[in-house]
């Protein structure tokens, strides 16, 4: 056959030339970067398919590395960055602290107004007390001594001004007593005189 010229050699696949260059160049990346994760393979690369049935492959099957799977080790912090972020959280220690201390200062200063305020409500209210019975006592003293006491001639009508309501606002949806207060008011300053 060499004879006519023409040689026939199995062709080797342009896909699994290509992935075979890939592999090799992540093979020194994967290397640089430490990997030691092991992932197993399950993938198997096809077999190449040769121009002459009866030849023999001419490779055996290739394995893909599982290097190439695998996740990049996670990159560590700068030092710059770490103690920032220590600071950082100092930084918010400090403050919850402050805040916890503020907010119990806060309640105890608020206690002790409410305190004060109770204290200033309760004698106010007692002093209130005490000058309410104070005054409903005098009241009830002058009734009763008014009642009681003698009558003089002319004071009469000096007990019934006192009755009345001399106030023109409170009686407006009432009936007109113009007339009438007036003269109880004539006979308080210049009583009658009674001739005996």
């Amino acid at each position: 056959m060499s004879a006519f010229g023409d040689d026939f050699t199995a062709e080797v696949d342009p896909a699994a030339e290509f992935l075979a260059r890939e592999q090799n160049d992540l093979a020194g990346i994967v290397d640089d970067l430490d990997i030691k994760q092991e992932i197993p393979s399950t993938f198997v690369e096809p077999k190449q398919v040769s121009a002459a049935p009866s030849a023999a492959p001419t490779a055996a099957p290739r394995v893909i590395s599982p290097s190439l799977f695998s996740q990049p080790a996670p990159k560590e912090e700068p030092e710059k960055i770490r103690k920032w972020r220590e600071e950082y959280q100092k930084k918010l220690e400090e403050k919850d602290k402050e805040e916890e201390r503020k907010i119990k200062e806060l309640k105890e200063q608020a206690k002790r107004e409410l305190d004060e305020w109770y204290n200033y409500h309760e004698e106010a209210m007692s002093k209130t007390k005490s000058v309410n019975r104070d005054a409903c006592m005098a009241a009830e003293k002058e009734l009763v001594a008014d009642v009681n006491g003698e009558v003089n001639p002319g004071q009469q009508w000096e007990k019934i001004a006192k009755l009345c309501d001399f106030n023109p606002k409170a009686s407006r949806n009432s009936k007109d007593i113009a007339r009438m207060r007036s003269i109880i008011l004539q006979l308080k300053q210049s009583p009658p005189v009674k001739n005996l």
